[in-house]
Formats: C-alpha cells, structure tokens, sequence
C-alpha cells in the first residue's frame, strides 16, 4: 500500500474511533497516520481533541501548535484559541479566533468563542462584524443572529436587536428565545 493511502486510511480511523469516544484506539490511529507519511495537520489536530477530552491543556497546546506549524488553518488557530481561554488569556484567545474566522467565516469552534469572550471581556462592539460577516453567508442561523441580537441588547441598540429578532420570527414564528427577548426589550 501507498504511503498516502496508508495516511489517508489511518487518519479516517483516528476520526472514526474519536467520534465514538475511544480515545486509546483514536490515538493510536492518528500516530500511525503521523508515522505513514510526510506531514499533515490533520492528525495533530485530532490528537489535540483527545488531550483536551483527557484535561491534558499544555499537551493539546503543543500538539495545535505542531499541526499550526504545518499548515495554519482556522482549526490550528480556533485550538489554540480555545487553550488560551481556557487559560483565562482573553486577547490571545480573541486573536487567534479572529485569525481562524478570517481563514473560514463559518468557523462556529472561533464564532461562539468570541461571542463568549465578547461577553466576558465586554468588546461586543469588537465581535458584531464577524457575525454579521457569518450571517452574509448564512442567513438563516438563528443561534448566531440570536446572539447578534443579544449583542446589540446589551449595547442598548434595541433597534438593532429588534430587527434581529423579528428576521427569526419571519421565518420561524414560534422561536420561543426570539419571542422572549423581544418581549423583555419591549418592556
């Protein structure tokens, strides 16, 4: 066999066992995906998933920053986002998933992420272009326009977040978050 199909082979495997959550058998398949041939990030990434399951942050850090190394793609820079989260470090988190949302808008890994940094760190002003950037190319998820709309409430641009809220309900009239929030900013 191939050393290509050999890597394609084992890296599917790896995919296959970590979404059934045997995270000893996706290791080992996104090993020998690594060992097959030449250099790709996608195992490193997968490897990464399972040390942050396992509560390992340092090692999932190294093993993003590796699979960054060889090709730096919106899963590279929205892993090493999440680590630094989880560390508490707001302004390199916020940047690199603002890296990985300019790479591939419709990163949701880097879009929910800020939107939570947005909160947390109050830089909503910051966050509402991406999402309305997400929203040019996908104009019916109701998640991100719900949370545009909590942006603009919070911001005090109950205009805004009115005409969010009512785009929803267009389309989707018994959108019980939708109703609720425009009933509190009617108030």
């Amino acid at each position: 066999m191939s050393g290509h199909l050999d890597y394609e082979i084992n890296k599917e495997l790896g995919e296959c066992y970590l979404f059934m959550g045997e995270l000893e058998k996706a290791e080992e398949y996104y090993k020998k995906a690594i060992s097959s041939n030449g250099v790709h990030p996608d195992p490193y990434l997968g490897l990464a998933t399972i040390a942050v399951q396992r509560g390992t942050l340092k090692e999932a850090m190294a093993l993003y920053q590796k699979a960054h190394k060889v090709e730096a793609t919106d899963k590279s820079f929205a892993g090493i986002g999440l680590i630094e989260l989880e560390n508490g470090n707001f302004d390199e988190a916020y940047t690199m998933f603002t890296q990985a949302l300019e790479k591939n808008a419709e990163c949701m890994v880097a879009l929910f992420s800020l939107i939570r940094i947005g909160h947390e760190a109050e830089r909503l002003e910051d966050i509402i272009p991406f999402l309305k950037n997400f929203l040019e190319i996908q104009p019916d998820k109701y998640e991100v326009r719900y949370s545009l709309a909590g942006c603009y409430v919070c911001l005090d641009r109950k205009d805004e977040a009115r005409q969010e809220l009512e785009r929803i309900l267009e389309t989707d009239p018994s959108n019980e978050q939708a109703l609720e929030l425009l009933a509190q900013i009617q108030e």
